[in-house]
């Protein structure tokens, strides 16, 4: 990340996702005395602090001296930061991973059209993210590798071609740890009814959860493949993926990830009209 490591970056809104994002920065050598944090709550500037990265919670003095300029705070918010800054992001690159801001939105607020919009995770928070990212002909290819080496400090960057595609990313990983808890959760309970300590089922379902995640991105094998691999016939797995199919589990999940998508778009369209 070459090209990173010589950009000053500010980050407006100073939350959980932000801090994963400058603590994958540092690692990775970025100098903390180039990197600005606005933020208006005084606890959250004392924790970034502690980075030794420069703080502040003056909007247009954080930006003055940005090449990148990523924005991090809640939709709610989004046009009451923006509106102050317009016309003075010139010769900046502005990221976003304001859910549900779509470019346009974000175009019309601060007047530029040099904009990445991401949908990240939170395993970010543990460097192990997975953000997938759009823009517009408007962000060159150096702009975009620029934006691509900010995010691989927490994880997986992946482009789409389209940006409704981000609505599709939101209900697949930005939502997407949320539906694996659920599916621990579910196990723990399981294991305590058949009997098994807590802590004992707690420990079992997330080390099987990281050992098959870690199975499925290291093998050349599909996940149906892996699957069928440790499905013998007439035997214990196959009981229970007879329980999953009558339950029509697979069919449920592709319907919930739709749902997903649907209110993705939904929240895009009514922050695209209260931030006119």
């Amino acid at each position: 990340m070459s090209a990173a490591l010589n950009c000053n970056i500010s980050f407006i809104g100073g939350g959980n996702m932000a801090q994963a994002l400058i603590g994958g920065l540092i690692s990775r050598g970025l100098p903390a005395t180039r990197i600005t944090v606005s933020d208006p709550v005084e606890k959250v500037r004392l924790l970034l602090t502690e980075k030794d990265v420069h703080v502040t919670d003056d909007n247009i003095a954080a930006i003055r001296d940005a090449d990148i300029v990523l924005f991090a705070v809640k939709p709610q918010v989004l046009a009451s930061v923006l509106k102050p800054l317009k016309g003075l992001l010139e010769g900046k690159l502005v990221m976003s991973i304001v859910a549900g801001a779509e470019i346009a939105t974000i175009a019309n607020l601060l007047d530029t059209n040099r904009i990445v919009r991401v949908m990240p995770n939170t395993p970010a928070l543990v460097q192990t993210g997975a953000h997938g990212l759009y823009a517009t002909e408007a962000v060159n290819a150096q702009d975009r590798e620029l934006a691509s080496q900010v995010l691989a400090a927490t994880g997986l960057t992946i482009w789409v071609n389209s940006e409704a595609q981000i609505d599709a990313v939101t209900a697949v990983s930005g939502s997407g740890p949320a539906y694996f808890f659920y599916m621990m959760e579910s196990m723990i309970r399981a294991g305590k009814n058949l009997g098994l300590d807590e802590k004992v089922a707690t420990a079992l379902t997330l080390q099987t959860a990281l050992g098959a995640a870690q199975m499925a991105i290291t093998s050349s094998n599909t996940p149906a493949e892996l699957r069928k691999n440790v499905t013998s016939p007439n035997g214990t797995t196959q009981a229970a993926l007879e329980v999953f199919d009558r339950a029509q589990i697979s069919q449920n999940i592709q319907a919930a990830l739709a749902a997903a998508q649907k209110r993705s778009q939904e929240l895009a369209q009514e922050l695209s009209e209260s931030s006119k």
